[in-house]
């Protein structure tokens, strides 16, 4: 028992480490956000570049990385390819984040690479959270020798810290506004900033892209001499329809599809993924229509996905998401009108730095809402939010946590009738860690 507790200790204080001691966007917002690559080279040398040990694939885009970072991982895995995925941020625990094959990285690993780093560190440099992490990831790929890893951007595209690998494939999935006080003010400086992931002769392949946004990209890549392949303009997912709780998607190439993630936001992924899965075939990746077909069907099982369109209990239909901006809400609340149902109740919380009023501007009048916030400094206050949401026809009451407000909606809710659960990301970490905890899920 005393040798658990110093490890649950040591444990403790690496996570402090990384969380507190390093500037981190995810708690600081602005102040956490180090635009420019020098100080990812610089961690990337002290490791002797370890991404270029391995192959990779590079997804940026405003909504749907995620998922898309997970589905492609997961069709490799089938494939027979020893997979690293790096994606961000993690709901219940840090390990989330860096996975091999599914499996998270092991605290051990952790808790050793922190403590080298710290011995190691070179004065002058103080990488971010993000920094020290993409690169933590990048090592151990390197140490347990995969053959490919898909690495997931945090923020944007041209300064991010993932942006000093050189892949086989770039992907874009989509843009949309976001953190438009990083990225741009409009949805062209922001195409621009996510288009600086395509490097050199390497291909690209963009999800959805319209009018400025698509000439944008097509521009860039042009300058970079990448070839660029927009999979809406010959999509490899010809019909969709849902089949015993799974997203059946009849494709061109890869035949029947069972897809494992629901809602008709995943056709668009599924489309982006399957482009992709064609150009990795072209450059002579392994690639069997059997094992995509597999790869699509066990996902979630396969690399650890949650929170997308995520079904968490029926009578009452209890659904969580993580869309969180306007863009995606936008998915949201049109698949929320697929849905059939008695009444709604939406837990719904923000961080405060999103444009909340247009969020608010897509939901639902025809429902009850219980407001909540995520137990973070960037978390917007729960009376603001119910006040705002007031102004916008929107009416309920306060709760000062997601399980608070979740119980509410259940002791209200009928059997006929839906509950969604969303706003962010960190509200779902909050509820996920919270289920963890009761033994209802596994992370």
């Amino acid at each position: 028992m005393a040798r658990k507790e110093e490890l649950a200790r040591i444990w403790d204080r690496t996570l402090d480490y990384l969380y507190n001691q390093r500037p981190a966007f995810e708690r600081d917002g602005g102040k956490g956000y180090k635009p420019g690559l020098e100080t990812s080279i610089a961690v990337g040398r002290m490791y002797h570049e370890p991404f270029n040990r391995y192959r990779t694939i590079h997804i940026a885009g405003t909504n749907g990385k995620g998922s898309t970072a997970h589905l492609l991982a997961s069709c490799l895995q089938k494939c027979g390819y020893r997979v690293g995925l790096f994606t961000s941020p993690h709901f219940v625990d840090f390990r989330e984040r860096i996975r091999v094959n599914g499996k998270k990285v092991s605290r051990k690993f952790v808790v050793n690479w922190v403590a080298e780093y710290q011995k190691k560190a070179i004065e002058g440099i103080d990488p971010s959270f993000f920094e020290l992490t993409s690169t933590m990831a990048f090592d151990y790929f390197a140490q347990r020798n995969v053959n490919v890893a898909v690495i997931e951007t945090g923020l944007g595209g041209r300064l991010d810290s993932t942006n000093i690998i050189t892949p086989d494939l770039s992907i874009i999935t989509n843009i949309g506004l976001e953190h438009q006080q990083f990225l741009g003010n409009t949805i062209e400086e922001i195409a621009s900033e996510k288009a600086g992931i395509i490097k050199h002769g390497v291909p690209v392949v963009v999800g959805n892209a319209k009018d400025s946004v698509r000439t944008i990209i097509a521009r860039y890549a042009r300058r970079q001499y990448a070839e660029i392949k927009f999979a809406q303009d010959t999509p490899e997912v010809l019909d969709a329809q849902m089949v015993d709780g799974k997203l059946r998607l009849k494709t061109a190439s890869f035949g029947t599809i069972d897809d494992e993630l629901t809602g008709d936001f995943q056709i668009e992924n599924a489309n982006t993924v399957l482009t992709a899965i064609g150009m990795l075939k072209r450059m002579k990746y392994r690639i069997k229509e059997e094992a995509i077909r597999e790869g699509f069907a066990t996902v979630v099982e396969s690399t650890g996905l949650m929170g997308r369109w995520m079904k968490l209990g029926t009578d009452p239909l209890t659904i969580c998401d993580s869309a969180h901006n306007v863009a995606s809400m936008t998915v949201a609340t049109n698949q929320l009108k697929k849905e059939t149902y008695d009444k709604l109740h939406m837990v719904m919380g923000f961080m405060a730095d999103k444009d909340i009023d247009g969020i608010l501007n897509l939901l639902p009048k025809k429902a009850t809402y219980y407001f909540t916030q995520a137990q973070s400094s960037r978390a917007l206050p729960v009376k603001k939010l119910k006040t705002i949401a007031s102004k916008h026809g929107l009416e309920g009451n306060i709760y000062n946590n997601v399980m608070e407000a979740l119980q509410a909606a259940q002791q209200a809710a009928l059997p006929r009738d839906l509950i969604y659960i969303g706003g962010s990301m960190y509200v779902l970490a909050e509820l996920f860690k919270a289920m963890e905890e009761d033994g209802k899920i596994e992370t």
